[in-house]
């Protein structure tokens, strides 16, 4: 049985504790970043990882493989922590505008209390914006795409990060050939 790698893997639900037992979007955005195995990869910013990993638990398998493309285009973005604040403050303001459309009585964000604190978790707003998520079909899913790309356009992209995730397709045919 050969090795699994980026280019083998099928994104499932859950951590895994090796690629061998499967990844979620996160732990192959750590693969080909070129980090350790993890869920938390460090060239990720915090913010959309926390959004993304809760995504890819929430959503069906085929939906999950079309995730394989953000993987690549996460990894370099970590920020600066206003880069980050910024990308929290619309993922904030998204998840509201959600749970806005889907109840006429909506009257104040459950984030109220999170918005209380100083600097709220980048985590808890992640969670939050995902579970805005009323149903998944293939509308929600194409906005939850789109917010991504958003999300990614403020700040800048790591480009040294990111060039190892562009080698590595070349390396692994270096490596095959």
């Amino acid at each position: 049985m050969s090795p699994v790698s980026y280019q083998t893997i099928k994104l499932s639900k859950g951590k895994h504790s090796s690629p061998e037992d499967g990844a979620c979007v996160m732990e192959l955005a750590s693969m080909l970043a070129g980090e350790a195995f993890t869920d938390h990869p460090v060239s990720v910013c915090p913010v959309i990882g926390s959004f993304l990993r809760a995504y890819n638990d929430s959503i069906d398998d085929r939906r999950r493989q079309s995730l394989y493309e953000y993987a690549s285009r996460v990894v370099g973005s970590r920020g600066a922590q206003r880069v980050q604040q910024a990308r929290a403050e619309r993922l904030a303001q998204w998840a509201d505008e959600m749970y806005r459309s889907r109840r006429k009585w909506f009257l104040r964000s459950p984030l109220h209390a999170i918005e209380r604190l100083r600097k709220p978790p980048v985590d808890a707003v992640g969670t939050y914006a995902v579970h805005a998520i009323r149903k998944h079909t293939d509308e929600t899913h194409v906005a939850v795409l789109g917010l991504i790309d958003e999300l990614l356009a403020i700040g800048t992209r790591d480009e040294r990060v990111a060039a190892r995730v562009i080698a590595a397709p070349a390396r692994a045919l270096d490596v095959a050939a």
